[in-house]
């Protein structure tokens, strides 16, 4: 298995990964390896080097002794390791010392059991090597080859004294002919002919090609002199030769002839190759009787030595096995106690780095997957809270907009209960929407048949949408608003549906926009009045100078004619009807301004000297006007600061008499009369207000709404087009009209009109 390193401090674990420790592991195993390769050696030697075995047994006894005490003081400095960490509680001690014993278990009773049959094995196989019918065999064996090879050796001998006779005649130069037939006939490997002294005289064979053949020894020649014919085997004895040198010399005397033309007698040798299988055949039994007449002798040292080398190698492969299971347990765990510190680590939310072993075994792959899984979780988590965040902005960026959104938003369940609403519906509805959350609409005191008509509109939305596809439903409602200890208030609202998505159809949440459109309707209703007073201003003009002219001439005809009472009838109803038609032509006139009001040309204005330059003329007029509003002084408060604004200077005019004629008629009655006139600047909306204020008794809530819109006026006199005006060409301004009551102490002190432009560049 493989030790790589770890990627932190292995101080959570028994044995710490590093190099000396690792070295030291590497040497010892190889020491225990060479040891054991040494002693199987040996032990394959033991046959054939039995006086080396024995000569270095004593050594490698000690040896083995010393290795053995060796490994085991680390097998129970370990063992005392793993106990003191089972007993303080260690993460995986458990599993350490489960593991370790498991191992030296495998290690330990197959190696026990090895040993014992191999002790009876070789007990009995020694003594079933000296049995006597093993013994006999082998004599046996010995003998048969010893007589085979007697056979053969006597046989050829006969031949070449047969061979011999037929050379009796053969003169010496006609006796390489006769060699090479005798030669084929015997048949012979090598054929030759020797002198009485031992010189060749002729050859047939393998001698023909040697330039000195082996001669034969002076005993031979005094052997076969006095015994006519000798055989001798020769390669079996020289341990070098072999199986392939082995064969059988025979020599003869050569006799002379009886006329005696020759001298001395001459020598024919014969050689003959012996079968290679016989030869090693005979080899084999040889050699087995000297092993075992050898081994016989020393019977008991032979069993002393197998049995001791087997006892010194079981006792080496069994602290061997205890220590490296010890180690294998190790490193086995090593990488499961990582694994298993991670999953809790992972388990308690701790997703950092987890450490990861680098071998390349699958348990290393293991630990580095896990690392790379909880490095994806660790991102995922990231990535998660990244667009958690991202869903928290846009929530909050959504919620931003809904709350400074000018249309309400309510979002109801399908049985038309509140679920949520923001402010914009609050405003308009003039309701704490959020106080009613969970609660139906439609019970929501004074908007009860506002939320019936939703939750039918929302019901025939449902049951028609799937026929004919609709995604949502539009509807305009009047609705007036009317909170206890507050007036009724009108508005006039467009609402939207819809169904937001759902996993299930018609169990989604139902989503209401809608919209106060009061000012738009005010706007088109203003609109079409400006349209009727030019039809009005046309059709009604046109008559009144020839109704005034025709009374005035009355008169005239009519005056010295008639008695006086009647001419002062005549006279009034004249004056009636030409005050009557003065008052129709400025009727008209207005009329006519309200609907050609002429485009605005806006061009930077000092909004200051503009109200300062109307209020002169108020000043002036004071003396000289005789009605009520003469007596109502107006103030002045102008903010030094005020820059100019894009306006029509000739439109603006118009606007400060509207205002300051209607802030003075509104003081009539009241205790205090006074009009107020200001400017202020607001550097952080950089608009510019036009403030008019009165101290009558303020405008009715039932007008706060429709004051903008023609003929509409609290006045007995009034055309309820002053304010119209106002609010027309403030539109043609860009600029924002704004009406309301000044409250002190819950009492209504007057009415202010304030008017917010644009200032100039």
């Amino acid at each position: 298995m493989s030790t790589g390193p770890v990627e932190e401090t292995s101080s959570r674990f028994p044995l710490r990964s590093s190099a000396a420790f690792r070295w030291g592991v590497g040497v010892a195993v190889s020491v225990i390896v060479a040891i054991g390769i040494v002693l199987l050696f040996l032990l394959t030697q033991a046959t054939n080097n039995r006086e080396l075995y024995e000569r270095n047994y004593g050594r490698l006894f000690a040896i083995n002794m010393v290795v053995a005490g060796v490994l085991l003081l680390v097998i129970v400095w370990v063992a005392v390791r793993l106990i003191s960490r089972l007993r303080s509680g260690k993460f995986g001690s458990r599993l350490l010392v489960k593991l370790a014993a498991i191992f030296a278990l495998v290690g330990f009773l197959p190696g026990m059991l090895i040993y014992v049959v191999s002790y009876q094995f070789v007990s009995r196989s020694i003594e079933s090597w000296f049995d006597v019918k093993v013994e006999g065999a082998l004599d046996a064996g010995l003998n048969l080859g010893r007589s085979t090879l007697d056979a053969l050796a006597s046989d050829l001998a006969s031949k070449t004294r047969a061979a011999a006779v037929q050379l009796a005649d053969t003169p010496d130069a006609s006796a390489p002919i006769v060699l090479e037939r005798l030669r084929e006939q015997l048949p012979a490997n090598d054929v030759i002919l020797w002198s009485g002294t031992g010189q060749q005289i002729a050859s047939a064979g393998q001698s023909r090609f040697q330039l000195n053949p082996e001669r034969p020894t002076p005993q031979q020649l005094r052997n076969v002199r006095s015994q006519r014919s000798i055989s001798i085997i020769e390669g079996l004895d020289e341990p070098g030769l072999g199986a392939a040198n082995a064969r059988i010399k025979a020599m003869a005397v050569v006799s002379a002839s009886s006329v005696g033309l020759l001298g001395e007698p001459r020598i024919l040798q014969v050689t003959q190759v012996l079968p290679p299988t016989l030869v090693a055949n005979a080899i084999a039994v040889q050699e087995a009787n000297r092993e075992y007449q050898e081994r016989a002798l020393g019977r008991e040292g032979l069993r002393r030595m197998y049995i001791g080398t087997l006892t010194l190698a079981l006792f080496l492969a069994v602290f061997g096995a205890v220590l490296l299971a010890i180690i294998l347990g190790n490193q086995l765990a090593r990488p499961l106690l990582l694994l298993a510190a991670g999953v809790r680590e992972v388990a308690a939310g701790d997703l950092s780095p987890k450490p990861a072993l680098q071998g390349k075994d699958e348990l290393g792959g293991l630990t580095r997957s896990f690392a790379e899984m909880t490095q994806q979780l660790a991102d995922a988590r990231a990535a998660v809270d990244k667009s958690m965040g991202q869903v928290s902005a846009a929530r909050a960026n959504l919620q931003t907009i809904l709350d400074n959104l000018t249309a309400g938003v309510i979002v109801l369940d399908d049985k038309g209960s509140i679920q949520s609403s923001n402010p914009g519906a609050t405003r308009i509805l003039r309701v704490p929407l959020a106080v009613y959350q969970g609660q139906p609409l439609a019970a929501i005191e004074g908007l009860e048949a506002f939320g019936a008509a939703v939750q039918q509109q929302f019901d025939e939305y449902m049951n028609e949408r799937k026929q004919h596809g609709l995604d949502h439903w539009q509807q305009s409602f009047e609705l007036n608003t009317a909170q206890p200890g507050s007036p009724q208030h009108a508005v006039t609202l467009v609402a939207r549906g819809a169904e937001m998505p759902a996993d299930a159809p018609g169990k989604g949440a139902r989503l209401l926009v809608f919209d106060d459109i009061s000012e738009i309707v005010s706007a088109q209703r203003a609109q079409a009045w400006g349209e009727v007073a030019r039809r009005l201003a046309h059709e009604i003009k046109n008559p009144l100078t020839p109704i005034q002219l025709s009374a005035e001439r009355l008169e005239m005809k009519l005056a010295g004619k008639v008695a006086p009472p009647e001419q002062a009838i005549v006279t009034k109803s004249v004056q009636t009807i030409v005050d009557q038609v003065d008052a129709m032509k400025r009727l008209v006139n207005e009329f006519r301004d309200y609907a050609r009001l002429p485009a605005a040309e806006l061009k930077p204005v000092d909004l200051n000297a503009l109200v300062a330059d109307v209020l002169q003329l108020y000043a002036r007029e004071g003396g000289e006007r005789g009605d009520a509003s003469a007596h109502v002084p107006v103030l002045m408060d102008l903010d030094p600061d005020c820059p100019k604004v894009m306006g029509d200077a000739q439109q603006l005019r118009q606007v400060i008499h509207n205002l300051l004629q209607n802030a003075q008629d509104a003081t009539e009655g009241a205790t205090l009369r006074e009009v107020t006139v200001k400017t202020q600047w607001n550097p952080t909306s950089r608009r510019a207000r036009l403030i008019v204020q009165d101290t009558g008794a303020g405008f009715p809530e039932h007008i706060l709404k429709r004051a903008f819109e023609p003929y509409v006026t609290t006045k007995a006199k009034g055309t309820g087009l002053g304010l119209a005006v106002v609010k027309k060409i403030a539109d043609e301004h860009g600029a924002r009209v704004d009406l309301k009551n000044r409250v002190e102490s819950g009492v209504v002190q007057g009415a202010q009109v304030s008017l917010s432009f644009a200032v100039a560049a």
